[in-house]
């Protein structure tokens, strides 16, 4: 009995401890993560943020320049040695081994076991995170990591076809997004607008006349064979698209001939000797094979052939040409119609086309997503690329990285597809966030607190066009019927309430959460959105009360229709913010549109956006007095097809911002029943 009672209260002071332990560890500076590791044991105390020396499997001596790059510096007078061990196996891996790794710190000592150089590189990422401040000495946060991801393939591609980045502009993203494990760049650089790799065997690709946009902008080739060698520095796989046969019109312009036809190919196969040698290293060639009609049967299969003779395994997107699974190397499935070709590996880009993206809605979406149906990596499924058009021209790099909402959509697709564990697909998750639900919540609101970090960290000095959202709520009423009268006004634009009568019918209203609501996806019913249903000529309303402990100044994000940098749409006329009849009233003053800086009424993709989203235009100046404010927003729609916008968006966004709108507004609330709770 007595020996009893002792383990029982043995127990107990051990559940003590070890309660202790764990709120200590919490209270203590804990890093911030992203990717959040697989398997993460904090432990207290901190290493110092330097070392005396590296042993172990450092043969060649790139860890300490790895080292170096992360601010972790050599120092005679450190106490802190580094141990390097390739090891045949990190077991707690179940895929991708090759990028596993351990990273265990100590209070004098760190030690980085990996099965490849891969995986050292990924621990040292790892590593740069866990340098925190204490007591304003940088140190590394004590702790045990063993990761791996879930997928392979984790990238972005830019059409630099249509486009163009410049190329040290290019590298500086390779390496910010390596930092986040981020290990694929598609380089698409070819389209009917432009060739934009330079040629020797037929120097007309690149000559200013043969471009449509941007003449004279192409990458030469001793920098594509730099980029070859800065990719794999930082262990990023470099795929290069020669888009063939369709996106050609370049190529024809300047060959005289369709890639489809006898001398074409002839001449095709001579510029693609030159291209497998200038990429050499690399393993793939992508060449597209989408949006375009077969004239030549043989095509395809012959090109295919030709450039695996040159020891290149081949891509080629689906729907695309139609392979039997031994025909073509790996897949990327784009638009919804992407389908899975059994025993070939598959890169998932169907909803990842951020030029149709919402900033926040379509963030949430994506970071919910798993991949091509599935948890993590399998044969079939390699991974995913984020994908950026430039259909339509966009001036600037600034420009295009900030309106597509770029890094944002990185660091949330690096987090999903190195975590993996997603159970649900786009078209089942959809894009609201849901405060009521016990894991999806926390979740999310744990991962935007990561990414707000690292807008400071590491992307001060970047576009980076998303702010906090998962506080931002609302009411939404169910729809009133307009009949295709947009300016038609309804009850909540004389009283705001949680349920409406009109016309002897119940009008209810559902709560929300978010900056960005889609009424209805820009893809239609196929990705869910707050209404289950959709339908048109309805009018919608929104409405938040928003605390203020003082009056104070502030900007608003607000857009009511996301224009899609593909689309050749014209700007909503001067005075209106949409072609919707939308507006927008805060404590009862209506908010005004901004001078819209594009007039045009021409349909063209060469006019760039210039204003008509937020992320190109300063937020709207408001004051918010001290106590409760109202903002009320209407939603009209009409038919869901338009003659002044390819895509209507039934949404919009909103969120209360600091006047230069880098920042989301601290101290306020957003309470759309008046709760004073957070």
């Amino acid at each position: 009995m007595k020996k009893t009672s002792q383990i029982k209260w043995g127990l107990i002071l051990l559940l003590i401890l070890g309660f202790t332990i764990t709120t200590t560890a919490q209270k203590e500076n804990v890093p911030h993560l992203l990717p959040m590791p697989q398997q993460v044991e904090w432990h207290s105390g901190n290493c110092p943020a330097s070392f005396r020396s590296v042993s172990g499997d450092d043969e060649t001596g790139l860890v300490v320049e790895w080292l170096d790059a992360i601010g972790l510096k050599q120092k005679e007078a450190s106490p802190v040695t580094i141990l390097i061990n390739k090891v045949g196996d990190i077991r707690e891996a179940t895929v991708n081994k090759n990028e596993a790794y351990r990273l265990n710190i100590q209070d004098n000592s760190i030690t980085i076991d990996a099965v490849t150089n891969q995986g050292i590189y990924r621990a040292i990422q790892t590593l740069r995170q866990l340098i925190v401040s204490d007591h304003q000495q940088p140190v590394i946060k004590a702790s045990t990591i063993t990761d791996w991801p879930a997928f392979r393939i984790r990238g972005f591609m830019h059409d630099t076809g249509r486009g163009f980045i410049p190329f040290d502009e290019l590298k500086k993203q390779i390496e910010l997004l390596a930092r986040f494990k981020i290990n694929v760049f598609h380089w698409h650089l070819t389209e009917d607008i432009g060739w934009r790799l330079e040629s020797k065997v037929f120097p007309q690709l690149t000559d200013s006349s043969n471009f449509e946009r941007l003449p004279g902008k192409y990458y030469t080739i001793d920098q594509a064979r730099e980029l070859v060698d800065f990719c794999k520095k930082h262990h990023v796989l470099l795929i290069p698209e020669i888009d063939m046969p369709g996106h050609s019109a370049a190529f024809t312009r300047a060959i005289g001939h369709d890639m489809q036809s006898e001398k074409g190919m002839e001449k095709l196969k001579v510029l693609m000797d030159e291209i497998c040698e200038v990429f050499a290293e690399l393993p793939y060639i992508h060449i597209g094979t989408d949006e375009v009609r077969f004239t030549n049967p043989d095509f395809v299969p012959e090109m295919v052939s030709y450039i695996r003779d040159k020891g290149k395994k081949v891509i080629s997107w689906n729907p695309g040409w139609h392979y039997q699974s031994d025909e073509i190397d790996m897949i990327q499935m784009w638009s919804s119609r992407g389908e899975l070709l059994p025993g070939t590996p598959a890169i998932d880009s169907r909803l990842h086309y951020i030029n149709h993206f919402d900033s926040f809605a379509d963030i949430v979406a994506l970071y919910h997503s798993n991949v091509a149906g599935v948890k993590e990596g399998t044969p079939d499924v390699a991974g995913a690329i984020i994908a950026l058009w430039n259909d339509r021209h966009v001036e600037s790099t600034e420009d295009i990285l900030s309106q597509n909402g770029f890094y944002p959509s990185m660091l949330t697709l690096a987090e999903s597809t190195w975590k993996g564990g997603r159970e649900k697909y786009f078209y089942e998750r959809g894009t609201l966030i849901k405060p009521d639900e016990k894991t999806d919540y926390p979740s999310f609101t744990n991962f935007e607190t990561r990414m707000l970090h690292f807008k400071q960290e590491a992307f001060a000095a970047e576009p980076f066009a998303y702010v906090k959202q998962s506080n931002v709520k609302w009411r939404i009423t169910e729809p009133f019927p307009n009949g295709g009268d947009l300016t038609k006004t309804f009850p909540p634009e004389k009283k705001i309430k949680k349920k409406y009568r009109w016309k002897k019918d119940i009008y209810e209203t559902s709560l929300a959460t978010g900056a960005g609501i889609y009424l209805r996806h820009v893809w239609g019913t196929l990705v869910p959105s707050f209404y289950e249903n959709p339908q048109p000529n309805h009018t919608a309303y929104a409405y938040t009360w928003i605390y203020s402990p003082e009056q104070q100044e502030a900007g608003l994000h607000l857009r009511f229709q996301n224009y899609s940098r593909s689309e050749k749409d014209i700007p909503p006329p001067q005075g209106k913010w949409d072609f919707n009849e939308s507006k927008a009233w805060l404590n009862g003053n209506e908010i005004s549109p901004p001078n819209w800086e594009n007039q045009h009424r021409e349909r063209t993709s060469e006019i760039s956006l210039r204003n008509e989203n937020w992320e190109g235009n300063a937020p709207i100046p408001v004051t918010l007095q001290k106590g409760w404010n109202k903002l009320l927003l209407k939603l009209p729609v009409g038919e869901f097809t338009s003659d002044e916008v390819r895509l209507v968006k039934w949404m919009f966004n909103a969120v209360l911002v600091t006047p230069d709108g880098g920042e989301a507004l601290e101290g306020i609330i957003y309470s759309p029943d008046k709760k004073l709770k957070r």
